[in-house]
């Protein structure tokens, strides 16, 4: 049961995020076609505006479709516009563990501003601050690296039915996603930001996009099924002993 739970907890982190990227782009009046919780099959949907929000069959995490034809018609938007997009979904990801923290102190404090905004602000900076400073660490030790797996395996042992316990899990997944959605990696979306800025920089730059979008794929899919193995290895030698 803790696993499931923990399941969720995670598609909750990332359905704030793509909430992030959604108010962004109405922010900038980018137009949006879907605003879906999870993935698959609608089960049912309202369309509001221009916008259908819709529930989806595989009720974790969840996505957002801009209403636009083709690639081509998306980078016709303004790229300030398609930046501030990008970014909506890592600011998104930074505020939520604030709340989290917020939650936290407030249940154990009492309603106060140190314990519903600095603190909370203070904390989330804090562990914010120390995962950039490991992230080269991490990198040159691979075998610290965890996937979806190893993240559903810990979390599930670390959250169990303690509701502050997935707070505090809600708040660490959510910075984490946060610091490596922000790698300039093309297919995240600090990667995306760094070649809208070029593209600013020389509109010819725009030709890098498609070519350096397949090779963050490959790299992305490549590490993520590299930690999937790491992960596996990992429960199949703790069952062993």
């Amino acid at each position: 049961m803790s696993y499931f739970i923990a399941t969720l907890l995670i598609g909750f982190v990332i359905l704030f995020h793509e909430f992030g990227h959604f108010i962004a782009a109405k922010k900038v009046r980018i137009p949006i076609a879907t605003f879906s919780i999870g993935f698959g099959p609608k089960i049912i949907g309202r369309k509001s505006g221009e916008t259908e929000y819709r529930l989806s069959l595989i009720p974790i995490g969840g996505y957002v479709l801009p209403e636009i034809e083709d690639e081509k018609e998306f980078f016709a938007l303004p790229v300030n516009k398609r930046i501030m997009m990008a970014l909506g979904g890592p600011i998104a990801s930074v505020i939520l563990p604030v709340v989290c923290f917020s939650v936290i102190y407030s249940v154990k404090y009492g309603l106060s501003f140190m314990s519903v905004l600095y603190k909370p602000i203070m904390q989330a900076s804090n562990l914010l601050y120390k995962m950039v400073i490991a992230l080269p660490d991490v990198f040159n030790h691979t075998e610290q690296l965890s996937g979806i797996v190893g993240i559903v395996a810990q979390g599930g042992d670390f959250v169990g039915t303690n509701l502050i316990n997935a707070f505090q899990f809600v708040a660490f997944i959510s910075l984490n996603l946060a610091v490596l959605n922000l790698l300039p990696i093309p297919v995240l979306d600090g990667g995306k930001v760094l070649l809208y800025l070029l593209e600013k920089i020389h509109p010819k730059l725009l030709r890098l996009h498609f070519p350096l979008a397949i090779a963050g794929w490959m790299f992305v899919i490549g590490l993520m099924l590299y930690v999937t193995a790491v992960d596996i290895g990992k429960l199949l030698w703790v069952s062993a002993i």
